[in-house]
C-alpha cells in the first residue's frame, strides 16, 4: 500500500508533535519552515524532528508531493501561506488549515484556495497540544472533512468531523475559549492577588478541592441557574471584591468585568421573572440571550 503523503506548511510544536505520530504510523512526511530561509533556521527546524524518517523541503516541494497539505502557522500568517501554496496546489490534492483563527478568516483561507482545485478542509485544534500530544481533539468541517477526520485518526491523530459548513469548527473553537482562555487569566488573577494577600496557598487549596469533589457539570449548572435569582446579591458582593484588590494594589481586569457582567444582569428583568431558582441552565441562556438581542436593536 502506497503511504500517505503529508506536507506540513509551518513547523512548530503542532508541527513537530503530530508529524511524529503520523509518520510513526506510516505516513510520508514533508515539512516546510520560513524559518528555513533565515538565519539558524534549519538547525532550529531539525531541532523539532521528532523521527528520522521526516524530511525538509522547500515550499514548493512539499505542496507539490503531498496528497494532504497541513497549515500550521501563526493566526496572522495564514491567509499569506493559502495564497503562497496555490501557485504550487493541483485538483485531487486537500489543503487542511489548522490554524487558529476566527471563523470568516477560515471562510476567507477556503476562498482563496478553491480557485486552484484543490478542496479545502477546516481544522480546529481543541486544547494545547504540548499537554495532550497528538491525542489533542481535533474538529474538521468541509466536503471532504469526514475524509480527513478517518484518514487522520488512522495516522494516530483524534479527528472528529463536525460540519460540511466551512467556519463552525472555528466557531466552536473561538467561543470554547471564552472559558478556557478566560478561566487561564481568571485564576492567574486570583492566585496573584491570593499572593499580594499571603494566602496564595490556601486559596489553591480550598478551590482544588472543591472543584475535585464536585463534579462540574453540577457546579457550572447551578452557578447558571442561580444567577436568575442571586445576580443582585453577587453584584453587590463583586463590588467589595474589587475594592478589596485595589485595596491591595492588585488591577481587577478579570473581577471588574465580571462586576459588569452582574450589574449588566440587573437591568434585563432576570428578577421579574424568575421568583425563584429554575429547573435548567437552559432557561437562564434562553431569556439572556433574548434579552441582550432585544438590547442590540
Amino acid at each position: 500500500m502506497t503511504p500517505v503523503r503529508i506536507g506540513f506548511i509551518g513547523f512548530g510544536e503542532v508541527g513537530s508533535v503530530f508529524s511524529k505520530a503520523m509518520w510513526e504510523k506510516g505516513a510520508e512526511i514533508l515539512v516546510y519552515d520560513i524559518l528555513l530561509s533565515q538565519k539558524g533556521g534549519v538547525e532550529t527546524i531539525q531541532k523539532r524532528l521528532r523521527a528520522d524518517g521526516i524530511q525538509i523541503g522547500s515550499l514548493d516541494e512539499v505542496v507539490t508531493n503531498s496528497q494532504y497539505v497541513l497549515s500550521t502557522v501563526t493566526t496572522q500568517a495564514a491567509k499569506d501561506v493559502a495564497k503562497a501554496c496555490t501557485e504550487y496546489l493541483k485538483p485531487g490534492q486537500i489543503y487542511v488549515d489548522l490554524n487558529s483563527t476566527s471563523p470568516s478568516t477560515k471562510v476567507e483561507v477556503c476562498q482563496i484556495i478553491q480557485p486552484s482545485g484543490v478542496d479545502f478542509v477546516e481544522g480546529a485544534i481543541l486544547g494545547a497540544v504540548g499537554t495532550t500530544g497528538p491525542r489533542t481533539r481535533i474538529l474538521t468541517t468541509g466536503k471532504k472533512g469526514e475524509e480527513v477526520a478517518k484518514t487522520f485518526n488512522k495516522l494516530g491523530l483524534n479527528v472528529s468531523f463536525y460540519s460540511h459548513e466551512i467556519g463552525k469548527a472555528s466557531m466552536f473553537k473561538m467561543l470554547r475559549s471564552i472559558f478556557s482562555k478566560g478561566l487561564e487569566n481568571l485564576i492567574l488573577e486570583l492566585l496573584i492577588a491570593g499572593k499580594r494577600a499571603g494566602i496564595e496557598e490556601d486559596l489553591w487549596d480550598d478551590i482544588v478541592h472543591f472543584m475535585t469533589e464536585n463534579p462540574f457539570d453540577r457546579v457550572a449548572s447551578n452557578w447558571v441557574q442561580t444567577h436568575a435569582v442571586a445576580h443582585e446579591r453577587r453584584y453587590h458582593e463583586m463590588v467589595q471584591v474589587v475594592e478589596t484588590m485595589r485595596e491591595i494594589g492588585v488591577e481587577p481586569i478579570m473581577t471588574s468585568s465580571t462586576e459588569a457582567f452582574f450589574k449588566r444582569s440587573l437591568s434585563l428583568g432576570l428578577r421579574e421573572t424568575f421568583s425563584e431558582k429554575p429547573d435548567s441552565l437552559d432557561e437562564v441562556v434562553d431569556f439572556m440571550e433574548k434579552q441582550l438581542q432585544n438590547f442590540a436593536h
